[in-house]
This record gives structure tokens, C-alpha cells and sequence, in this order.
């Protein structure tokens, strides 16, 4: 690989901020992660820091967290229907809660507590519904009514008369939320101290197969690598790179919304979400309303949205909590979220060998990033899936094992 000229792209090893420094000519790698967000780098991590694996390479076509890591709204919850989905959210919960320990380095994790509105009676069943199966499946998860759940969180309005009323919540005090770039930054840095190199700037143009079908390299806007083991981790462009390797995934790309406030003082105490009107809203440390919207009704590789979507989730947000109604805006912004037909994620084997995939999260990514690195370096040391992850193949949408929390939860995010 030839030694690259102009910006430098590769993380120098130890530097706390973006000092750089190019990979050496002619690099070969036990294991290529494609994609430098939240989950390529916390794959590369556990890759060095579980499997020793000494030679791993993170490429990334922008800068890391530049993609939906930076673009999403921070919420991590594992209060999911079906016992795969809970078991594999729950695993990134546990891994949240001790995190910043691991990476020895802040990523502002806060379990706030998510609080999801029921404005229907078949809200009120679909959520009672979760409560009692995540109580089975060992997940905390408690009812309450419109009362208690006003209680909990202050500026929610229950009056009588609103167009969406509130007869309860579903809470789940171990949820919250964390700092996205920090924890970017923080997978990076653990993963650049383990000797992981890190190469920004650096867009994969074609996967390279030997004459058995396995991968050998993969080719880049800065030249070939070669490597026996390429796991993609793209979001919101997988299946253009899968499709390098002759992989024709069951995914469709969507633009997802979001914006945040100007800078207030510490008013909202937790996450409320509401599926019935699809708008969710929590405070981040900085001061800042983060609100959330929900997909666009058209598939994209935008990272801009339909001006709509983002003003009926903004009249949600008015009605719900009427004092923040003279708020104004500060930026808003969209990401590409990967779906897959049954709305839940694919960690695994592809069909060619030595080539491994880990998408199709839709509004769900961020939540599961410690848990989804850690089990898909686990995936690709091994050759094979870690127990709670194995559900989670491509081959289940052409034997029907699906796992449809589309059609179950109680909320898309």
C-alpha cells in the first residue's frame, strides 16, 4: 500500500487530540473494520483488547463519529418485546454501565430514566404488553399511570382535552443517555492505544476476492489493503459496500431527523418518548432540547429531510410541554439509518467468506454500540456468532425466523 501524501489520516498512537501520522506502505492486516462510528471502532477495540488480534485497521471515507454517531439523539433503553431483542439491548446496557471505567475515558453516560407515553388504550395494552415480558426476560420495565408519570417527569402536561391525552407510561429507570462524540472519541483513543490503526479520509472502493471466493483485500481511495477478514459496519451505506463483494443485502436506507434548542438551564429531569405522535425529547449536558422525529417516508441516501416531518414532531413537542413552546431551534439535522424488514439489526457471517456484517439497526444503533462491538469482534475472531447474537443472521429473512419488533414495539427508537 503505497505511504499516503497530503492530509494525514491515520491516528498517531498516544496523541490525546488529531495529531497524525501515515500507515506504512505496503500494510497488510489481520482484520479491516469499514466504518469508523461508534461500532466499527468499538469492533476494532474488542478485536485487540479480547481476541489479540495485533494487526487491525479502521477505515473510515469522512472523520470517525462523523456519521450517525454524530447524528443521532443519544437515547439507550433495552425495554424491547421478543427475548433476542432484550437479550441483545440489555447486553449493551451492561456494557454502558461500566464503560467509561472500561475506556478510561468520560462518555457522560446518565441513566436518566426513559419514560415512553401511552396516549391510546392500545398503547396502554401494547405497553403493559412489554412491561410483563420484560419483567420475564430479567429487564426492568414498570407501569405508571398518567399521575406518577407527571411525577417523575415535571414539565409533562396531562391535562384533560389534549388531542393526544396521557393515560400512562412505561418506565425504565435504567435507560438514558450518553454523549455520542464522547463516546467516538473514547473507543478510538482505547482502540489507538491497543495499536489499531485508525485511517480517516479513506473511502473503500471494491472488495477484492481470491479465485476460491474468499476475501483477500480491499481496494481504497488511498490504494490497496490486503487482509483475509473485512467487517462492514457502514450505516447507512451498507449495501453499496456489501455489493462490492457480490452481496445483495435485505436493507432499505432512510433519512431519520433530529434537532436540538438553544442552551437553557437544567429543566428536564429524563427521555419521554411517544410513538402515538413520534416525537421524543430529553436535555442534553450542555442545555440543549434534543428532539427526535421519526423516518422519512422515503428511502434516501440524504442526510436532509422532509421539512414536515420535523414540524409536526415540533407541534408534538408544544402540546406535550406547552413551556417550552417559545424555545427557539438552534440546528437540526438528519442521518442514514439501514432498515431491514423486521426492524432488527444483523450481526454476522456473510455468504462470502471471510467477509462479515453488522447493520440494519434503523433508530436503534447507538443504544446498542458497546454490545454490538463487543459481539461482533466475537463474530469475526471466532468465525462464528456469540449466543446472543445468533439470531441475528441474514439467512432468518429466508427461513423466516424473523425478528419482528416492527410489527411489536411499542416504539421505533
Amino acid at each position: 500500500m503505497q505511504r499516503f501524501s497530503g492530509l494525514a489520516v491515520a491516528l498517531r498512537r498516544g496523541a490525546w487530540g488529531p495529531q497524525w501520522r501515515a500507515p506504512e506502505p505496503q500494510a497488510a492486516y489481520d482484520a479491516v473494520i469499514v466504518g469508523g462510528g461508534g461500532h466499527g471502532l468499538a469492533t476494532a477495540f474488542h478485536l485487540a483488547r479480547d481476541h489479540g488480534m495485533s494487526r487491525i485497521a479502521v477505515l473510515e471515507k469522512g472523520w470517525i463519529g462523523g456519521g450517525n454517531t454524530g447524528r443521532n439523539t443519544t437515547i439507550i433503553r433495552s425495554n424491547y418485546l421478543f427475548e433476542e431483542s432484550s437479550r441483545l439491548y440489555d447486553h449493551a446496557v451492561k456494557k454502558w454501565e461500566a464503560l467509561s471505567q472500561t475506556l478510561n475515558y468520560n462518555v457522560m453516560f446518565s441513566q436518566r430514566g426513559v419514560l415512553m407515553l401511552a396516549h391510546t388504550v392500545h398503547d396502554v395494552q401494547v405497553f403493559q404488553r412489554h412491561v410483563h415480558a420484560n419483567r420475564l426476560n430479567g429487564v426492568d420495565n414498570e407501569w405508571l399511570s398518567a399521575e406518577e408519570a407527571k411525577e417523575f417527569c415535571p414539565p409533562l402536561r396531562i391535562s384533560a382535552g389534549m388531542r393526544y391525552p396521557v393515560l400512562g407510561a412505561a418506565l425504565q429507570r435504567r435507560a438514558g443517555t450518553a454523549r455520542h462524540d464522547a463516546v467516538a472519541w473514547g473507543y478510538a483513543r482505547a482502540a489507538d492505544a491497543l495499536g489499531v490503526d485508525i485511517i480517516q479520509n479513506c473511502a473503500v472502493t471494491g472488495i477484492v476476492r481470491d479465485a476460491a471466493g474468499a476475501v483477500e483485500a480491499v481496494e481504497t481511495t488511498r490504494g490497496k489493503i490486503r487482509t483475509p477478514k473485512v467487517g462492514v459496519v457502514a450505516a447507512g451505506n451498507t449495501s453499496v459496500v456489501m455489493a462490492m463483494a457480490g452481496v445483495r443485502m435485505p436493507l432499505e436506507s432512510y433519512p431519520l431527523q433530529a434537532l436540538v434548542s438553544e442552551p437553557i438551564k437544567p429543566v428536564f429531569p429524563c427521555v419521554v418518548m411517544s410513538n402515538t405522535i413520534h416525537a421524543y425529547i430529553s436535555q442534553s449536558d450542555k442545555g440543549e432540547l434534543v428532539i427526535g422525529a421519526g423516518t422519512d417516508a422515503y428511502i434516501s441516501y440524504s442526510q436532509r429531510g422532509a421539512l414536515h416531518v420535523s414540524t409536526h414532531t415540533l407541534e408534538a413537542i408544544c402540546e406535550l410541554f406547552p413551556d417550552f413552546r417559545r424555545m427557539r431551534m438552534l440546528r437540526n439535522w438528519g442521518g442514514i439509518v439501514d432498515v431491514t424488514p423486521d426492524r432488527s439489526p444483523i450481526i454476522a457471517k456473510a455468504p462470502v467468506k471471510g467477509l462479515y456484517v453488522n447493520c440494519g439497526w434503523g433508530t436503534g444503533g447507538f443504544k446498542a454500540t458497546p454490545g454490538s462491538g463487543h459481539l461482533f469482534a466475537w463474530t469475526m475472531a471466532k468465525d462464528e456468532p456469540h449466543p446472543i447474537n445468533a439470531p441475528f443472521t441474514i439467512e432468518r429473512f429466508r427461513d423466516g425466523h424473523l425478528i419482528d419488533e416492527a410489527a411489536a414495539a411499542a416504539v421505533a427508537h
